[in-house]
């Protein structure tokens, strides 16, 4: 990442990380066509109910395995072997307690919140059996994302995505089995992600306890180093706070789209299923522009910075703009795949066509994130997002939206806070880059 030609090496980075956000999109998607076609559209919009609240609650912590991606890729890159064991140590002890007490903050609140939410009666106790079964699997979900972090960090994404394939592949037959063969409905598809995801925890775990280099996991010296964990929490918390931003402003449009009653809800579920496959494939950008920032940062080749900036821009710009518009353009198509309901059909395409040929505008927005935070600077991002997204977000509810309830005026927020926050982003990366990238390497 620190020497050579920088365009061929981001495309090879990034190319199994867009196959691996694609492969577990298709496998999510294995569990709504599932549980669309086999258990009905109440089904379906009960799975979808909770996706925005499930984010909400998990984000504060997966953004701590950015912190442990940005911490790694700097000690990597300045060669402190010593230092980037303490680091993986620290990172994977962290996603196990954090795991743990998911586990148990989603048995309390799961309820509550979704009633708060305004979930359709008729699909309520689906939704909170789907969030309590799901919320099980918190502590393997949060170990694998810290694992994969740590592996991406220094260079490796291809096993990350091995492991991603097994347990996808598990996690379709168990759908199957447990959906069709048993009639289990939400209940099936929950514990087959639980099962499945445990799979790839246990592979990711092994690979880095097999590794002969300085990132080899030894059980023993498993511990909260204090600096370390402040060092992580220093860019984590930030970037998990944004991430919860976010969330929160989805809570609240998806609390919207209840009010339109559980056709509008299963509608608005397929199309977001879609949209994943843009989203995750635009997100590897972010994710190449922050290892490669952050080694980058390590060895002191501050030059290298921007031109991977502008590198993952237009690539990320390529990327939204050709899938957005071609998944637009068989939108129909795409969307009987999950259901054989027209009217469900019909909601999901008044999503596509406000978010899909603007998508890109999210893809630009998370690649300057990706280099701030590859810098160092997460608070920064974090501040701007929660008035760029939720704030601006909010407002358009109570104003905008409220003056004309319909779906597509709702939908219209995304782009317009997409574009409203990268700009913002973009001043705040001269201003630091002006400050941090003075030296030459």
């Amino acid at each position: 990442m620190c020497n050579g030609p920088l365009f061929g090496k981001i495309i090879k980075f990034t190319i199994p990380l867009i196959a691996a956000g694609i492969l577990q999109l298709l496998f999510n998607t294995a569990d709504m066509v599932v549980v669309g076609r086999y258990a009905g559209s109440n089904a379906l919009g009960a799975v979808g109910a909770t996706s925005a609240l499930i984010n909400l609650l998990i984000n504060v912590f997966m953004g701590l395995s950015v912190g442990a991606n940005v911490s790694v890729a700097h000690y990597y890159g300045a060669g402190k072997h010593k230092e980037l064991s303490r680091a993986i140590h620290t990172s994977i002890s962290l996603s196990v307690i954090c795991g743990v007490f998911l586990l148990l903050l989603g048995q309390v609140i799961s309820s509550p919140m979704l009633r708060f939410m305004g979930t359709p009666d008729d699909i309520l106790p689906l939704s909170v059996s789907y969030m309590k079964i799901y919320f099980l699997g918190m502590p393997g979900m949060l170990l694998y994302n810290f694992g994969a972090a740590i592996l991406r960090s220094v260079g490796d994404t291809r096993r990350p995505l091995y492991f991603l394939m097994i347990a996808g592949f598990i996690n379709i037959a168990l759908n199957l089995v447990f959906v069709i063969r048993f009639g289990m409905g939400v209940r099936g598809v929950a514990w087959a992600t639980i099962i499945s995801q445990m799979v790839s925890t246990v592979l990711i775990v092994r690979c880095l306890m097999r590794n002969e280099g300085p990132c080899k996991l030894v059980l023993k010296n498993l511990c909260l180093d204090r600096r370390e964990t402040v060092r992580i929490a220093r860019v984590g918390l930030p970037a998990g706070f944004q991430g919860a931003v976010f969330s929160v402003s989805n809570v609240l449009i998806q609390s919207s789209i209840n009010s339109f009653g559980a056709v509008a809800v299963a509608g608005n579920t397929a199309t977001s299923n879609l949209e994943g496959f843009i989203y995750n494939s635009m997100n590897s950008y972010h994710q190449t522009t922050l290892s490669f920032t952050g080694q980058n940062m390590g060895a002191g080749k501050y030059d290298r910075v921007k031109r991977v900036l502008i590198i993952c821009l237009l690539s990320v710009t390529a990327t939204g703009l050709t899938m957005g518009l071609a998944a637009r353009m068989f939108g129909r198509q795409l969307l009987s795949i999950y259901t054989t309901d027209p009217a469900v059909i019909d909601y999901g395409l008044i999503r596509m066509d406000v978010i899909f040929p603007t998508y890109f505008l999210c893809g630009t927005m998370e690649v300057v994130v990706g280099s701030l935070r590859g810098m160092g600077y997460s608070v920064m991002p974090m501040t701007v997002s929660l008035l760029g997204a939720c704030g601006f977000r909010i407002l358009w509810i109570m104003t905008v939206f409220a003056a004309n309830h319909t779906p597509g005026v709702l939908y219209t927020s995304y782009p317009v806070s997409w574009l409203i926050t990268f700009m913002t982003h973009l001043v705040c990366f001269i201003i630091v880059a002006h400050k941090r990238l003075k030296q030459p390497s």
